[in-house]
């Protein structure tokens, strides 16, 4: 039988708990899963992609255990799909928080295949727990003083309070 490998691309720009709940079902779905962060140079994200790897790759061990080991944290620019092809998935992650998400999601979908009929993607609605956390929420709150434990993984808690800090 062969792999299933998946790529599940974002900006990770903090790692949510949204995000690790797609991942905990993409682990389902996948044998291997590739969380793609997206370098695109006209934007500046909070954290470097170095930092956002190591917050996904210490995150996926607490979570998940040596389940985690099948996590692994890659960089792209430029398409997605080539993204997947450079790294043998033939399955795109995409998660669903509601409805927006969904006809957005639904639009790239179509493009994707058109582009990349070989590729499947694959839908993940979010866990009720965690539909309204956004990254973007995240840092505003985070850059405000406030706490931001509730939405992310403690060691993504412990980065955003030293990033603000100064």
């Amino acid at each position: 039988m062969t792999e299933r490998i998946a790529l599940y691309a974002g900006s990770f720009d903090p790692l949510t708990n949204g995000h690790l709940d797609v991942l905990k079902a993409s682990l389902a779905v996948a044998d291997l899963v590739y969380a793609a962060i997206g370098i695109q140079a006209s934007k500046t994200p909070l954290f470097t992609f170095e930092e956002r790897a190591a917050l996904v790759e210490v995150a996926a061990a607490e979570q998940f255990g040596k389940e985690g080991k099948r996590i692994k944290v890659v960089s792209f620019q430029g398409l997605v799909i080539d993204a997947a092809r450079k790294h043998g998935a033939s399955i795109m992650i995409r998660g669903l928080r509601d409805g927006t998400d969904l006809d957005y999601e639904m639009q790239m979908a179509g493009m994707n295949e058109t582009m990349a009929p070989e590729l499947q993607t694959v839908f993940l609605p979010a866990s009720p727990s965690v539909r309204t956390i956004t990254a973007t929420l995240v840092r505003q709150i985070a850059s405000m003083g406030g706490d931001i434990r509730p939405f992310v993984p403690e060691a993504v808690a412990k980065a955003l309070k030293k990033k603000f800090a100064k």
